[in-house]
Protein backbone atom coordinates (compact mmCIF):
# COMPACT_ATOMS: atom_id res chain seq x y z
CA UNK A 1 0.00 0.00 0.00
CA UNK A 2 1.28 3.46 -0.91
CA UNK A 3 1.03 6.13 1.78
CA UNK A 4 0.94 9.86 1.21
CA UNK A 5 -1.49 12.49 -0.03
CA UNK A 6 -3.09 12.14 -3.45
CA UNK A 7 -3.31 15.10 -5.81
CA UNK A 8 -6.87 15.68 -4.64
CA UNK A 9 -5.73 15.60 -1.02
CA UNK A 10 -2.96 18.11 -1.72
CA UNK A 11 -5.52 20.46 -3.26
CA UNK A 12 -7.71 20.10 -0.16
CA UNK A 13 -4.79 20.67 2.21
CA UNK A 14 -3.76 23.80 0.35
CA UNK A 15 -7.37 25.02 0.42
CA UNK A 16 -7.44 24.62 4.22
CA UNK A 17 -4.16 26.55 4.49
CA UNK A 18 -5.56 29.34 2.32
CA UNK A 19 -8.47 30.21 4.65
CA UNK A 20 -8.09 33.57 6.40
CA UNK A 21 -10.30 35.65 8.66
CA UNK A 22 -11.67 38.69 6.85
CA UNK A 23 -11.01 41.37 9.47
CA UNK A 24 -12.60 44.06 7.29
CA UNK A 25 -15.30 42.57 5.09
CA UNK A 26 -16.12 43.94 1.69
CA UNK A 27 -19.50 45.66 1.58
CA UNK A 28 -22.17 43.84 -0.43
CA UNK A 29 -25.04 41.40 -0.14
CA UNK A 30 -24.40 37.69 0.29
CA UNK A 31 -27.03 35.22 -1.01
CA UNK A 32 -28.77 33.64 1.97
CA UNK A 33 -28.88 30.27 0.19
CA UNK A 34 -25.06 30.12 0.23
CA UNK A 35 -25.00 30.82 3.95
CA UNK A 36 -27.54 28.06 4.56
CA UNK A 37 -25.55 25.61 2.43
CA UNK A 38 -22.43 26.43 4.44
CA UNK A 39 -24.36 25.84 7.66
CA UNK A 40 -25.53 22.45 6.38
CA UNK A 41 -21.90 21.47 5.77
CA UNK A 42 -21.01 22.71 9.26
CA UNK A 43 -23.46 20.21 10.79
CA UNK A 44 -21.14 17.40 9.65
CA UNK A 45 -18.57 18.43 12.26
CA UNK A 46 -17.65 15.86 14.91
CA UNK A 47 -19.25 16.26 18.32
CA UNK A 48 -19.12 14.54 21.70
CA UNK A 49 -21.51 11.51 21.73
CA UNK A 50 -22.71 12.82 18.34
CA UNK A 51 -24.91 15.10 20.46
CA UNK A 52 -24.53 17.96 17.94
CA UNK A 53 -24.89 20.64 20.65
CA UNK A 54 -24.87 23.53 18.18
CA UNK A 55 -27.79 25.81 17.43
CA UNK A 56 -27.64 28.97 15.32
CA UNK A 57 -29.58 32.14 14.66
CA UNK A 58 -28.98 33.62 11.21
CA UNK A 59 -29.46 37.38 11.40
CA UNK A 60 -29.91 39.24 8.11
CA UNK A 61 -32.35 42.02 9.05
CA UNK A 62 -30.34 45.26 9.34
CA UNK A 63 -32.42 46.72 12.16
CA UNK A 64 -31.98 43.54 14.19
CA UNK A 65 -28.23 43.54 13.55
CA UNK A 66 -27.94 47.15 14.75
CA UNK A 67 -30.04 46.46 17.83
CA UNK A 68 -28.00 43.35 18.64
CA UNK A 69 -24.73 45.27 18.40
CA UNK A 70 -26.07 48.16 20.49
CA UNK A 71 -27.26 45.83 23.28
CA UNK A 72 -23.94 43.99 23.32
CA UNK A 73 -22.08 47.31 23.24
CA UNK A 74 -23.76 48.45 26.46
CA UNK A 75 -22.32 45.43 28.28
CA UNK A 76 -18.91 46.04 26.71
CA UNK A 77 -18.95 49.68 27.75
CA UNK A 78 -19.63 48.66 31.35
CA UNK A 79 -16.74 46.19 31.24
CA UNK A 80 -14.38 48.79 29.82
CA UNK A 81 -15.41 51.30 32.51
CA UNK A 82 -14.63 48.72 35.19
CA UNK A 83 -11.19 48.34 33.58
CA UNK A 84 -10.64 52.07 34.12
CA UNK A 85 -10.72 53.31 30.52
CA UNK A 86 -11.82 56.94 29.92
CA UNK A 87 -15.16 57.50 28.21
CA UNK A 88 -13.65 58.86 24.99
CA UNK A 89 -11.53 55.74 24.58
CA UNK A 90 -14.43 53.41 25.42
CA UNK A 91 -16.61 55.02 22.77
CA UNK A 92 -13.82 54.89 20.19
CA UNK A 93 -13.19 51.18 20.82
CA UNK A 94 -16.87 50.22 20.77
CA UNK A 95 -17.83 52.29 17.74
CA UNK A 96 -14.88 51.05 15.67
CA UNK A 97 -15.81 47.44 16.42
CA UNK A 98 -19.47 48.04 15.58
CA UNK A 99 -18.53 49.80 12.35
CA UNK A 100 -16.49 46.78 11.33
CA UNK A 101 -19.26 44.29 12.12
CA UNK A 102 -21.85 46.36 10.26
CA UNK A 103 -19.96 45.66 7.04
CA UNK A 104 -21.24 42.07 7.27
CA UNK A 105 -24.18 41.04 5.12
CA UNK A 106 -25.22 38.31 7.58
CA UNK A 107 -24.40 37.49 11.19
CA UNK A 108 -24.51 33.90 12.40
CA UNK A 109 -24.89 33.62 16.17
CA UNK A 110 -23.66 30.18 17.21
CA UNK A 111 -25.11 28.77 20.43
CA UNK A 112 -24.59 25.74 22.66
CA UNK A 113 -27.20 23.47 24.20
CA UNK A 114 -26.54 20.74 26.76
CA UNK A 115 -29.93 19.06 26.25
CA UNK A 116 -28.52 15.96 24.49
CA UNK A 117 -25.22 15.79 26.37
CA UNK A 118 -24.65 13.31 29.20
CA UNK A 119 -25.65 14.29 32.74
CA UNK A 120 -23.42 13.61 35.76
CA UNK A 121 -24.13 14.17 39.47
CA UNK A 122 -20.64 15.45 40.29
CA UNK A 123 -19.14 18.81 39.35
CA UNK A 124 -15.91 17.41 37.86
CA UNK A 125 -17.56 15.25 35.22
CA UNK A 126 -20.29 17.79 34.58
CA UNK A 127 -17.61 20.39 33.81
CA UNK A 128 -15.82 17.96 31.49
CA UNK A 129 -19.09 17.30 29.68
CA UNK A 130 -19.65 21.04 29.23
CA UNK A 131 -16.12 21.48 27.86
CA UNK A 132 -16.75 18.64 25.41
CA UNK A 133 -19.78 20.55 24.14
CA UNK A 134 -17.70 23.73 23.79
CA UNK A 135 -15.06 21.79 21.83
CA UNK A 136 -17.82 20.48 19.57
CA UNK A 137 -18.96 24.06 18.92
CA UNK A 138 -15.41 24.92 17.86
CA UNK A 139 -15.44 22.07 15.33
CA UNK A 140 -18.79 23.29 13.99
CA UNK A 141 -17.49 26.84 13.53
CA UNK A 142 -14.35 25.61 11.77
CA UNK A 143 -16.47 23.61 9.32
CA UNK A 144 -18.62 26.69 8.78
CA UNK A 145 -15.63 28.93 8.08
CA UNK A 146 -14.18 26.45 5.59
CA UNK A 147 -17.53 26.07 3.82
CA UNK A 148 -17.94 29.85 3.54
CA UNK A 149 -14.39 30.04 2.19
CA UNK A 150 -15.27 27.38 -0.41
CA UNK A 151 -18.09 29.63 -1.64
CA UNK A 152 -15.65 32.54 -1.98
CA UNK A 153 -17.19 34.45 0.93
CA UNK A 154 -15.43 36.37 3.66
CA UNK A 155 -15.99 35.52 7.30
CA UNK A 156 -14.64 36.36 10.75
CA UNK A 157 -15.21 34.49 14.02
CA UNK A 158 -16.04 36.79 16.95
CA UNK A 159 -16.55 35.87 20.61
CA UNK A 160 -18.61 38.87 21.73
CA UNK A 161 -21.72 36.79 22.64
CA UNK A 162 -19.73 35.04 25.37
CA UNK A 163 -19.37 38.36 27.18
CA UNK A 164 -22.97 39.50 26.72
CA UNK A 165 -25.18 36.39 26.58
CA UNK A 166 -28.25 38.02 28.14
CA UNK A 167 -28.13 40.89 25.66
CA UNK A 168 -28.01 38.39 22.78
CA UNK A 169 -30.86 36.37 24.26
CA UNK A 170 -32.95 39.52 24.70
CA UNK A 171 -32.65 40.64 21.08
CA UNK A 172 -32.90 37.25 19.38
CA UNK A 173 -35.37 35.53 21.70
CA UNK A 174 -32.95 32.72 22.56
CA UNK A 175 -34.23 30.49 25.41
CA UNK A 176 -32.37 30.20 28.71
CA UNK A 177 -31.14 26.65 28.12
CA UNK A 178 -29.38 27.74 24.91
CA UNK A 179 -26.09 29.59 25.46
CA UNK A 180 -24.74 32.14 22.94
CA UNK A 181 -21.12 31.26 22.24
CA UNK A 182 -19.88 33.02 19.11
CA UNK A 183 -20.76 35.25 16.20
CA UNK A 184 -19.58 34.73 12.64
CA UNK A 185 -19.61 37.79 10.41
CA UNK A 186 -20.28 36.87 6.77
CA UNK A 187 -19.81 39.11 3.75
CA UNK A 188 -17.66 39.70 0.74
CA UNK A 189 -13.98 38.91 1.36
CA UNK A 190 -11.65 41.72 2.32
CA UNK A 191 -9.08 42.89 4.86
CA UNK A 192 -7.03 39.69 4.74
CA UNK A 193 -3.82 39.81 6.77
CA UNK A 194 -0.67 37.91 5.73
CA UNK A 195 -0.55 34.48 7.39
CA UNK A 196 1.15 34.26 10.77
CA UNK A 197 1.51 30.79 12.23
CA UNK A 198 3.77 29.19 14.79
CA UNK A 199 6.03 26.48 13.39
CA UNK A 200 5.32 22.81 13.98
CA UNK A 201 8.37 22.60 16.23
CA UNK A 202 6.83 25.27 18.48
CA UNK A 203 3.55 23.44 19.01
CA UNK A 204 4.19 19.70 18.63
CA UNK A 205 5.88 17.20 20.96
CA UNK A 206 6.61 13.54 20.18
CA UNK A 207 5.96 10.89 22.85
CA UNK A 208 6.56 13.33 25.72
CA UNK A 209 6.80 17.07 26.34
CA UNK A 210 10.07 18.51 25.08
CA UNK A 211 10.66 16.06 22.22
CA UNK A 212 10.00 18.13 19.08
CA UNK A 213 9.69 16.86 15.51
Amino acid sequence: MSWGPTREAEVLLEFIRSRRSSKLLGVGEVPLELVLKALEVATYAPSAHNAQPWRVVVVKDRETIVRLLEEMAEVWRADLRSDGHPEWRIEAIVRESMKRTLRASVLIVVCLTMEDMDVYPDERRAQCEYLMAVQSIGAFVENLLLALHAFGLGACWRSGPLFAPEAVRKVLGIPEHVEPQAMVEVGLPGGIRPPSRMTLREVAHIDRWGNVP
